[in-house]
């Protein structure tokens, strides 16, 4: 069904993006759009991790470097069915997360250095959970693509301002394609990459609590995740708005409302549904249903956890997750120099 969901959108923003070269330049327009969006598809495909990554300037770490947050990662993967994706970290204060790749075999998550140090072990492992259910969902290719596609339109409209509406162009419309082309056609395709990006956050939230087992992990990150990108700037994530949508929560400053016009649900409607789901779980597994996994069980102090490293209590709704200690998460590998030093 995503598969199929994949390519209809695909169509559909090759169809736009044709459909603006028209308006401009007529079927001459409407051809080279065609060229440059079989183009931008396959740059898109398999370059669109590296950039996103370098983007954000973040930095790929391993079980020495990272050993604790990589190896939640690894028992989260194991526990969706996935591959062992690649690590990053990324080097900024304001708590956050993405996952980016073209499938579940080239996949990539990352999160930044304020989240594992605001965030405890158990809201950690729920936030990578969310990042693997967009990995599993396919989410990351479909959300760079549109991206990408949504940033080719507007250019295009600009294009239309020097390049339209003269006869020689073979516009039919001529001013009016201009304008459109300039005007409704970017509008569009920036409401589908929006519109795409919330229905897939609510799909991750729960599919990512399905793989970490507890809702309510999920629900208290993303409530701290928010507060702190309310207050912390991310530098990366402002000069290059485009990638917004990728992030679990939106980086840039004064997104608010839960409509067409935000990246990103709204937060507390997130967290509804997470509650709601917890309950829905508590009541499978109160009459022996097994329709959610159970997560791996807490080890009691001074005992190895083989299951899962996050280790801690089991937040049942009633107290809190442990407080992360200071830099929890990795030591610094000899030689190298990494984000989280």
């Amino acid at each position: 069904m995503n598969t199929m969901r994949t390519a209809m959108l695909l169509a559909a923003m090759t169809a736009l993006f044709m459909g603006v070269g028209y308006l401009i330049g007529g079927s001459g327009g409407m051809m080279i759009a065609l060229v440059i969006a079989a183009g931008t598809n396959l740059f898109s495909y398999w370059n669109a991790d590296k950039m996103v990554l370098s983007m954000n300037h973040a930095v790929e770490v391993d079980e020495r470097s990272a050993p604790e947050f990589y190896a939640i990662v690894k028992s989260l993967a194991a526990n969706a069915g996935l591959p062992m994706p690649r690590v990053y970290l990324i080097d900024t204060d304001q708590p956050n997360a993405f996952a980016t790749g073209r499938n579940p075999e080239n996949a990539a998550v990352a999160a930044s250095t304020g989240l594992l140090q605001r965030l405890s072990h158990e809201e950690v492992a729920a936030v990578m959970a969310h990042e693997l259910a967009h990995v599993q969902h396919r989410d990351t290719l479909i959300m760079t693509i549109v991206a990408t596609f949504a940033g080719a339109i507007s250019m295009l409209g600009n294009f239309a301002f020097f390049f339209g509406g003269n006869r020689e162009n073979n516009n039919p419309l001529g001013f009016i394609g201009v304008l459109v082309a300039m005007i409704v056609a970017p509008f569009a395709a920036m409401i589908v990459q929006m519109a795409v990006s919330r229905t897939r956050e609510y799909e991750a939230d729960r599919r990512g609590a399905e793989i970490c087992g507890h809702p309510l992990w999920l629900a208290s990150a993303l409530d701290k995740i928010a507060r702190g990108a309310e207050r912390i700037r991310n530098d990366d994530a402002e000069r290059n708005p485009a990638t917004a949508h990728l992030f679990i929560i939106n980086p840039l400053s004064g997104e608010r409302m839960d409509n067409l016009f935000s990246t990103h649900p709204n937060t507390e409607n997130r967290i509804a549904a997470l509650q709601a789901l917890a309950t829905q779980m508590g009541q499978a597994r109160d009459a022996g249903e097994t329709a959610y996994p159970e997560a791996a069980p807490s080890p009691r102090h001074g005992q190895t956890d083989p299951a899962g490293p996050w280790g801690g209590s089991e937040p049942d709704g009633q107290s809190q997750p442990e407080a992360p200690k200071s830099n929890p998460w990795g030591r610094k590998p000899s030689g190298q120099k990494g984000p989280w030093s």
